[in-house]
């Protein structure tokens, strides 16, 4: 919210000056000329007038009125008595615009005299005037004084007046607004026209940008202030022309930040693997032949006469003994002489002399007699050879070892005894020091010939990278198995949480993780719940046998005479059209019942009426119409109305219907005579 209202203040500050403008009216009269003391009504002042200026500046007008001074007003002190000149050093008067100068103007200059016993000048009284002088000019800005004079009936005045702009404004018409400023908004100069002079180092409209150091990239380099060049990330160098690196990248060039391609001969992450190290550095001499073996390793197979890792070793030309029998080698400028013993000739003292009675056989070798020409032959035991079995067989000499490996004979074997950091029959396989990862937490190891080097991590240092210095997180101020990192993001440690935690310092569990979900005792089986729901259980069915055995309790012992009155739950209307309880007799007799067959196969309700037919004939009674009806089935359209239809009314529909709608599982039939107790057949 800041940094927009600033950014608005500064907007407002840079428009205000197009839309405004300030500059300033002067005005300065020289002489004054009333030599008969005279007011502009005729009379005379007494004794003396004693004059000042009211000054009216507005615009301008064909025919000039006094009133609303639009440009303003001023009034200037009393300047003299009658006639008078006013001296250079008096004040000009001044009057203030704030807009763009029109170019025209009218003015209006009124001479008033100020009575002695007044303590102030009045503009009040019209009888105190003067004069009255009133031009339209059309005056430019400018630095000139613009001379006039006016004359009235009895005065004259002289006078001068300009138009200047004020501090900051230029132009014609002083609208041109130019402040001088050295802050974050611009750094600029004003020119005599008003415009804006960048200061040294800066550039653009309002002077804001900064000229940077020459030859800064504008793509990767910036600058705050004149002359500098600040390097974007990933950039570097003086012009920020350059990016940076992998980190660790050794041989290795990049075109965009944090790249690292090898060069040539070079390989690896780091590019750090000299893969010809023979033609990067020539170890050989002696025109031996470099063999390059990996890893900035080598091998120089050398020229007869030299030997050595580099093959900078010469061998001398007796050396390798080639005298035989004895004799004694003399090295000469190109070759070597040999100076043989007696009994042997030759260029290496190898035809003999002697023969079999000479003995000529040493280190107990036998002597054979030859072919003619040849005066011996000796047969040399093992390890013995030459000639005369005088030389100790040296199987070294052929089969030197390469990297000041010493050869070593065992028998009719050879081995090579290596120095340190080479391995191999001949000790030609330089050994990868790097090989058995000595450099820890996460250093880069680099391989030498017996030794190596670890560039270690930011954090650690030593021959190892093993020894961690003080950071942040050598308080270990992650929770919970959390790993530490220090110097990570900018931050001075970050803490990599384990999974089942979260939180800045993995203090807070998210949900336990299996190992602890097995570490946690099993639920214990909830006894107590299960004990409480079998007691609540027990408790009801006791309530529920209580209330059986009440209620068996409770009935009443002549239960069995009401079941009349059960089988017969009828209303009061119905239960007045049977026969009287008291004049039943139940015989539990079975009685057939049949059913209108017309009925059922119209899906129509059952009537009893057998039944009533079987009443009526028990009854011994003529069939009236009604059961005549029943007899002949004439009630097969009241058996779709409802109960109370005009067959309800007679009584053996009654019967009927009335055991039908109470639903009893008895079907009483009633037999009734005159003055005679009847029996109530009841089907179950």
């Amino acid at each position: 919210m800041a940094a927009l209202r600033s950014i608005g203040t500064a907007l407002f500050l840079l428009l205000v000056p197009q839309v405004s403008s300030s500059g300033t009216f002067e005005l300065r009269i020289h002489e004054f000329v009333n030599g008969r003391r005279l007011l502009a009504a005729g009379t005379r002042c007494v004794p003396d007038c004693r004059t000042f200026f009211r000054v009216c500046l507005k615009h301008f007008q064909a025919v000039v009125t006094p009133e609303s001074c639009t440009y303003g007003s001023a009034m200037t002190p009393l300047l003299g008595t009658n006639s008078f000149r006013v001296a250079a050093s008096q004040n000009a008067v001044r009057l203030n615009f704030t807009f763009k100068w029109p170019g025209t103007f009218s003015l209006i200059v009124e001479a008033w005299n100020s009575p002695s016993d007044q303590s102030s000048p009045n503009v009040t009284s019209p009888e105190m005037l003067i004069s009255r002088f009133a031009i339209q000019r059309q005056h430019p800005v400018g630095m000139a004084w613009s001379q006039d004079v006016q004359r009235g009936e009895h005065t004259q005045l002289h006078y001068s007046y300009r138009v200047v702009c004020t501090h900051h404004y230029y132009g014609e018409r002083c609208s041109d607004y130019c402040r001088p400023r050295n802050d974050t908004f611009g750094h600029y100069t004003c020119g005599p026209e008003g415009q804006q002079l960048c200061m040294a180092g800066w550039e653009n409209k309002y002077c804001a940008q900064p000229i940077c150091q020459p030859g800064c990239s504008t793509l990767n380099g910036y600058c705050d202030l004149p002359g500098e060049c600040k390097c974007r990330f990933g950039w570097q160098g003086t012009s920020c022309a350059d990016c940076v690196h992998y980190p660790g990248c050794l041989h290795g060039t990049c075109q965009q930040p944090f790249q690292c391609t090898c060069k040539e001969g070079w390989g690896g992450l780091f590019c750090n693997q000299d893969l010809n190290y023979c033609t990067h550095n020539k170890p050989c001499s002696n025109n031996a032949t470099c063999t390059n073996t990996g890893q900035g390793s080598y091998t120089c197979t050398c020229q007869p006469g030299y030997t050595g890792i580099n093959c900078h070793v010469p061998i001398h030309k007796c050396g390798s003994n080639p005298c035989s029998n004895g004799g004694s080698c003399m090295e000469l400028d190109e070759s070597y002489s040999c100076s043989c013993p007696p009994g042997f000739v030759g260029l290496h003292c190898e035809d003999s002399t002697l023969t079999c009675t000479d003995s000529p056989c040493f280190n107990g070798g036998s002597c054979f007699t030859r072919s003619p020409g040849v005066p011996y032959s000796c047969s040399c035991p093992l390890g013995f050879t030459g000639l005369n079995c005088e030389q100790k067989v040296d199987r070294c000499t052929s089969n030197l070892c390469a990297n000041g490996g010493q050869c070593f004979a065992l028998g009719l074997t050879r081995t090579c005894g290596c120095q340190a950091g080479f391995a191999g029959l001949r000790c030609e396989i330089n050994v990868n020091d790097c090989a058995r990862n000595p450099c820890v937490n996460g250093a880069t190891c680099f391989d030498h010939i017996n030794n190596y080097t670890c560039v270690c991590p930011a954090g650690f240092s030593g021959r190892d990278c093993s020894e961690r210095l003080g950071d942040e997180c050598d308080s270990r101020p992650c929770h919970n198995g959390g790993t530490c990192h220090a110097g990570v993001y900018g931050k001075s440690f970050v803490c990599q949480c384990p999974f089942h935690f979260m939180g800045g310092l993995c203090e807070i569990p998210v949900f336990p993780s299996p190992s602890q979900k097995r570490q946690q005792p099993p639920n214990p089986f909830p006894w107590v719940a299960v004990s409480l729901a079998f007691g609540l259980m027990a408790f009801i069915m006791l309530l529920c046998v209580l209330a059986m055995a009440v209620r068996h309790i409770q009935r009443p012992r002549g239960w069995q005479h009401r079941d009349t009155e059960t089988m017969n739950n009828l209303s009061e209307s119905q239960r007045d059209n049977l026969v009287a309880a008291a004049q039943l007799k139940i015989t539990n007799k079975a009685a057939g019942l049949e059913v209108d067959c017309r009925a059922a196969k119209s899906n129509q309700k059952p009537r009893n009426c057998a039944m009533d037919w079987n009443l009526a004939t028990v009854l011994k009674a003529d069939p009236s119409k009604e059961l005549k009806c029943h007899k002949n089935h004439k009630c097969r359209k009241e058996e779709t109305l409802p109960l109370r239809s005009s067959c309800s009314e007679k009584l053996e529909c009654r019967i009927a219907t009335i055991a039908e709608a109470q639903g009893l599982m008895y079907q009483p039939v009633y037999r009734a005579a005159e003055g005679r107790q009847q029996d109530v057949i009841t089907e179950v």
